[in-house]
């Protein structure tokens, strides 16, 4: 089972973004503050759960979601949302519930730590499907 996610903010972190999604990070900022560093995530393995009916099909698909990552470094569960859906409501629903155990080095400027919404995107793929067209990092398998 495969799941990636990564985030602008995790550069080196857990996987590769290309610059399509890092320009939909950048644009959710959505803070009248200007971040000096942006958030960090913690979280030493990623918590999204292929939903097992989805996976045995070998269905895949990428869900964005809106979080809202507080000056503590925690994301505000009620604020998150699925920007761009997947079109497998299972699927968006993985990346909500995992995105509740996401923790994150806070955002600062001028020093203090910074509420921020940033745009997270959640890569579902399965290792024995083709990959999904704009797959870039992934590679079919021989």
């Amino acid at each position: 089972m495969v799941v990636l996610a990564s985030i602008a903010l995790l550069v080196g972190g857990a996987g590769c973004i290309d610059k399509k999604d890092a320009k939909k990070m950048i644009e959710a900022l959505q803070s009248s503050a200007v971040p000096d560093s942006l958030p960090v995530m913690r979280n030493e393995e990623m918590p999204f759960k292929y939903p097992p009916e989805l996976y045995a099909q070998k269905v895949q698909g990428n869900v964005t979601l809106r979080l809202h990552i507080d000056a503590a470094g925690e994301v505000r569960p009620e604020s998150t949302t699925v920007v761009e859906s997947s079109g497998y409501p299972a699927l968006d629903s993985a990346a909500v519930s995992g995105s509740r155990v996401l923790r994150f080095r806070p955002a600062f400027a001028k020093g203090a730590p910074l509420a921020i919404s940033v745009l997270f995107p959640v890569y579902f793929r399965h290792p024995e499907a083709s990959p999904l067209p704009g797959d870039t990092v992934l590679k079919p398998r021989n």
